[in-house]
């Protein structure tokens, strides 16, 4: 088993951003970042710790998504989703964001950790091939038309 300190470095490494936070009530209150979440967001830790972590939607999730999310806090599952969050300057980005429950015997309490990774890149290269599906779909349906108008 490793220690804690080197539990600590491996987690300050991580290129993908790591949260850990507490249920309080309906809330789950960020008690820890990373420095990988703190460079994806923009924010420091000292902005943004001891607050509930739906900041990052800027009132803007999917409904569908969020109440994923939220099922599965509530019923203490894991869940991956893919959700659009919002930097403190304002833009965009899409977060792959993996939640695992956490009970701790020690206090009683529930804890989550979260696995965030920017994936914006692939929402946008799926975002293309979608449309490019849709240009030659209709590019197949114009050709279809112009042969049968030589008929």
């Amino acid at each position: 088993m490793i220690g804690p300190n080197l539990l600590q470095l491996v987690v300050d490494a991580s290129n993908d951003g790591i949260v850990i936070a507490e249920q309080e009530g309906s809330d789950n209150i960020l008690i820890y970042v990373n420095p990988a979440f703190e460079r994806m967001t923009g924010y420091s830790a000292d902005e943004i710790l001891y607050r509930d972590c739906r900041f990052l939607q800027n009132g803007q999730a999917e409904e569908a998504i969020r109440q994923k999310v939220r099922d599965a806090i509530d019923t203490g599952q894991p869940c991956r989703q893919i959700m659009r969050n919002f930097r403190k300057d304002g833009s965009e980005f899409w977060n792959e964001l993996s939640i695992a429950p956490v009970h701790n015997d020690g206090d009683g309490r529930r804890y989550f950790i979260g696995i965030q990774k920017d994936v914006t890149a692939q929402v946008a290269g799926q975002e293309r091939i979608m449309q490019l599906e849709a240009e030659l779909a209709e590019a197949r349906q114009e050709i279809v038309r112009l042969k049968d108008a030589e008929r």
